[in-house]
């Protein structure tokens, strides 16, 4: 079975407080074991799931995947900015909620080392792409099949692991459809490996968004940094159209500090404009318009948030109700199997005197949801009129 991981979060405000054995867990994520056939090896990865996750009202929802290399520094971290940011705290909708899935170390220096070098020292590197055979032939199936999960995949890497993010960036072929390389370590990329690299490189790569964070390394700034812009502005004079990519230099970071805001910042590049705020939307065609340039950006079809049009609708009713209307229809359309999504528009129709439809919203609310009392208090009230 698997291992409930548990971490409590203790508070000190000037006075150190000592809690009892029996104090309930805040739950994070569970561990969990595959055997790798290619890697020849147990392999362990822990998993965040979204809080909408577990919700019996929610069990049509379906999310994105976010693979966090070097699991075990990055998962608290980066579970909790995931949440936060998705979750509709304050009505932050930053980004779409997100299944984490974090992978345990083994071997670093094999795994996410793409090219056999050789050293002074005896080394095992160069198992980059069969780490990646790992994920993408082995695990990702695995999740899968096992969760309610969309075909967008975003990985996040950071030193190493930023290096093997890029080199997955840059194959013709891969499963993840964004990449967050956090100071990628190029040590072994000189000018001529990465030429090579580069000619190597179809136009598949700019169907992707790729974010490389560049921290402070003082006295090894200079050498390091240009790396990362070199590569950059190489690959963006390469790309045929729209550079989908960002490049940002933390000049207050050094590579121990830099991952945390650096995420931040590289999943709210990938999902830029997601978050759109819901009273700057006036109208349902601007919105798909939106979502669409969006959806072409990101190479992946993205609906507009169930939540933000429900938002939209019930503010839009303060002026224009017929299109108010129209948000809620909209949201039925793209997420038929919410039950909330029809109440609200049987509300809608009532609020507008259309009965007849006001019920068949509500009838197909309660089909999805017999639970739903405030349909069926609807229903009630519409046939005692």
């Amino acid at each position: 079975m698997n291992r409930i991981l548990t971490f409590l979060i203790f508070f000190t405000l000037g006075i150190n407080h000592v809690f009892a054995q029996n104090d309930n867990p805040i739950i994070l994520g569970t561990k969990h074991h595959i055997h790798s056939n290619i890697l020849e090896e147990d392999r362990e990865y822990w998993i965040s799931l979204p809080d909408s996750y577990n919700d019996e009202t929610t069990v049509y929802k379906r999310y994105p995947v976010l693979i966090v290399l070097d699991g075990s520094a990055h998962f608290k971290s980066i579970s909790g900015m995931v949440n936060y940011m998705s979750a509709g705290f304050n009505g932050n909708l930053r980004i779409p909620e997100m299944i984490v899935v974090a992978i345990q170390n083994v071997d670093r220096a094999r795994d996410f080392t793409p090219d056999k070098i050789v050293t002074k020292r005896p080394n095992n590197f160069g198992g980059g792409d069969k780490f990646l055979g790992f994920l993408e032939e082995e695990l990702i199936p695995s999740i899968d099949k096992e969760y309610r999960t969309q075909p967008y995949r975003v990985l996040f890497g950071h030193s190493l692991g930023g290096l093997l993010a890029t080199h997955a960036y840059m194959k013709e072929n891969t499963l993840f459809n964004a990449f967050i390389a956090v100071d990628p370590s190029f040590g072994s990329w000189d000018a001529t490996t990465i030429d090579k690299k580069l000619e190597a490189v179809t136009d598949k790569s700019f169907e992707r968004y790729w974010y490389i964070a560049t921290s402070n390394w003082e006295k090894r700034n200079f050498k390091n940094r240009d790396r990362h812009v070199r590569l950059y502005e190489a690959m963006h004079s390469k790309c045929p159209g729209e550079f989908n990519a960002k490049l940002e230099y933390f000049e207050n970071e050094n590579h121990g500090s830099v991952p945390v805001i650096a995420f931040y910042n590289g999943i709210s590049s990938i999902f830029d404009g997601y978050g759109i705020y819901y009273r700057d939307v006036k109208t349902k065609e601007q919105l798909v318009e939106h979502f669409d340039a969006l959806s072409k950006r990101l190479s992946y079809k993205f609906a507009p948030p169930e939540e933000l049009v429900n938002r939209v609708g019930y503010d839009m009713f303060r002026n224009n109700s017929d299109e108010a209307v129209r948000f809620f229809v909209m949201n039925t359309e793209n997420y038929p199997q919410s039950a909330n999504a029809f109440d609200s528009l049987g509300e809608a129709y009532q609020r507008v005197g259309e009965k007849e439809k006001a019920t068949e919203s509500y009838k197909k609310s309660l089909a999805l949801n017999p639970a739903n009392e405030h349909a069926k208090a609807a229903i009630k009230e519409l046939k005692g009129k």
